[in-house]
């Protein structure tokens, strides 16, 4: 998990926002992504989406960033095996300080929005993969985190999405060996 910082210039007219720049990230993380999608999400206030994950192997990366308005990002430590295993990180993104999340493998991610049309762009390192995209029931008490919603807005799917203790049990999520294995053999190749 890193946050990156400095990517807005303001200037007469406007801002001016360079809101990707892979040496910044190779620079910050030890590897660079190569950028397969670009998803955009608006949500309204209270709209709280994820906590979302991606098998490892196959893996993606992400580097987030807030285009309009301002949202909670929260990122969960999946990986079994982790000494941090559990734990979660919160940080506010917003138009005004215009700071990044870049998200490795085999951390979850989840979102509450503050204010109507919250834009959100997310660059993935892998495309959607349906077959190997799962969640974490994001009110679920053991990760205890305080979603800054009284009454959050989570999806059918994130509604119906098993607790920490079910995925960890089930087998469903991935392990902290597997998942530095694997950020390795992508620092190797490139």
């Amino acid at each position: 998990l890193v946050f990156m910082e400095d990517l807005a210039f303001s200037i007469d007219r406007g801002v001016f926002l360079e809101s990707f720049r892979y040496d910044h990230l190779a620079e910050a993380v030890g590897r660079s992504i190569e950028v397969q999608q670009a998803n955009v999400s608006v949500s309204s206030r209270g709209v709280l989406r994820g906590i979302h994950f991606v098998d490892v192997p196959v893996g993606q990366s992400k580097f987030i960033t807030v285009l309009a308005g301002s949202l909670i990002d929260f990122v969960v430590d999946l990986r079994v095996g982790s000494p941090t295993f559990g734990q979660w990180q919160g940080v506010r993104l917003d138009e005004d300080t215009r700071k990044a999340v870049y998200l490795s493998e085999g951390l979850g991610h989840g979102f509450c929005a503050l204010t109507d049309d919250a834009t959100l762009t997310d660059m993935c390192s892998a495309t959607y993969n349906p077959g190997h995209e799962h969640g974490i029931y994001p009110l679920d008490a053991e990760l205890g985190i305080d979603w800054p919603a009284r009454e959050p807005q989570l999806s059918e799917r994130d509604i119906k999405s098993p607790s920490l203790a079910e995925a960890r049990d089930s087998g469903l999520l991935p392990s902290y060996e597997a998942c530095l294995g694997y950020t390795r053999s992508l620092a190797r190749q490139g």
